[in-house]
């Protein structure tokens, strides 16, 4: 059977880490990790930087941030190693963290490593020779909404976790700070962006509870059993992780799934294989979530615009990098129209009131 596990690149130009430092680096803390060094890099990402790290046959995972980043808060490698190391305990899903450097001399900025956590991931269409079914696709989206609530449900005091975030007005700083953020990071003029900066100003629902929440939870960041796809072995990229209201953390999910019925355009730029035959449909997600956790979900549609303003607003963060001049990877220069799509996808879903 073909090996159809995700696997590293060549490392991308002008993203290279400096060996000389590292190695010694990796040496000193890996004392019984012996054999060549070698780094290949995950391709995949936009935001930090993943590579695969081995020392003959030790292999681990560095993240670090991206080159040329100006938003110091979104890259905060000093706190996405704290989530893990606590968070694996009681959530094994999220990977072993390893080893934290805050040494400048080693890589310029601080960085990671973790384990790594080998499988398949589902990205824009399944990988050729999966196979997948209607049936497996529906226990696919099964799974993921309920790892989902699974995460909310766990205690995050218990954990050690409780001062990650502050909970108390957690959406009113949500919906003023990505507004702020597509300011900060403009680059064109953009009617939809004041459209549904006023309704979601004007339709901010009440908070009714906090919980643990990934920010960014989709299915290109699922690492699923290459045994058994519809167990999930991974959930990766917690750099955004945080206290707060959990159906945000549920908008998220909704706003990378694309169901069949969704315009041409949006199914172009889609994040997964949502569009599978048997495939749980956003509505479906909402309903399944509901009746696990017993949340009332009735302002979902509040929770997908809002989370689609927050796609289009991340895109645009790292387009005004390579706008800029701040990175060269030519996968940014077509951002500009992907931003659109989703603005227009968050606009046609405040104006028709639907998921």
């Amino acid at each position: 059977m073909a090996d159809l596990r995700d696997h590293p690149t060549s490392v991308r130009a002008g993203e290279e880490l400096d060996l000389s430092r590292l190695e010694p680096f990796l040496r000193s803390h890996f004392p019984d990790a012996t054999g060549t060094l070698s780094v290949a890099q995950f391709p995949s990402g936009h935001s930090n930087l993943t590579y695969l790290v081995c020392l003959g046959d030790c292999q681990m995972v560095l993240r670090r941030p991206p080159f040329g980043s100006k938003v110091k808060t979104a890259h905060d490698m000093s706190r996405e190693y704290r989530v893990l190391s606590k968070l694996h305990l009681v959530y094994p899903q999220a990977p072993t963290a390893l080893l934290y450097c805050e040494d400048t001399t080693v890589l310029g900025p601080p960085f990671y490593l973790m384990e790594r956590i080998q499988g398949i991931i589902l990205r824009r269409d399944p990988p050729e020779g999966l196979g997948t079914n209607a049936e497996t696709a529906r226990q696919l989206s099964e799974a993921f909404v309920d790892n989902l609530a699974r995460l909310h449900g766990l205690d995050y005091t218990a954990i050690g976790l409780a001062d990650l975030g502050k909970p108390q007005g957690y959406l009113d700083r949500q919906v003023k700070g990505w507004i702020d953020r597509y300011r900060g990071s403009r680059t064109h003029d953009l009617p939809e962006v004041e459209s549904i900066s006023v309704w979601l100003n004007e339709r901010r629902p009440r908070e009714t509870s906090y919980a643990l929440i990934h920010n960014d939870y989709k299915y290109d960041n699922v690492v699923l059993d290459p045994i058994d796809i519809t167990r999930i072995v991974g959930v990766l990229d917690w750099e955004m992780c945080t206290i707060g209201d959990p159906l945000t953390d549920l908008g998220t999910a909704l706003a990378y799934w694309v169901d069949p019925q969704d315009p041409e355009e949006l199914k172009q730029i889609r994040w997964g294989p949502t569009i599978l035959a048997g495939t749980m449909t956003r509505s479906e997600l909402v309903c399944r979530y509901a009746q696990t956790t017993g949340r009332d979900v009735s302002n979902m549609i509040f929770y997908r615009v809002l989370a689609l303003f927050k796609v289009a607003v991340i895109i645009q963060q790292i387009y005004y990098r390579y706008h800029q001049g701040l990175t060269k990877d030519t996968r940014f220069a077509s951002m500009p129209e992907v931003i659109k799509v989703v603005l227009r996808a968050a606009l046609r879903s405040a104006e028709h009131s639907s998921l």
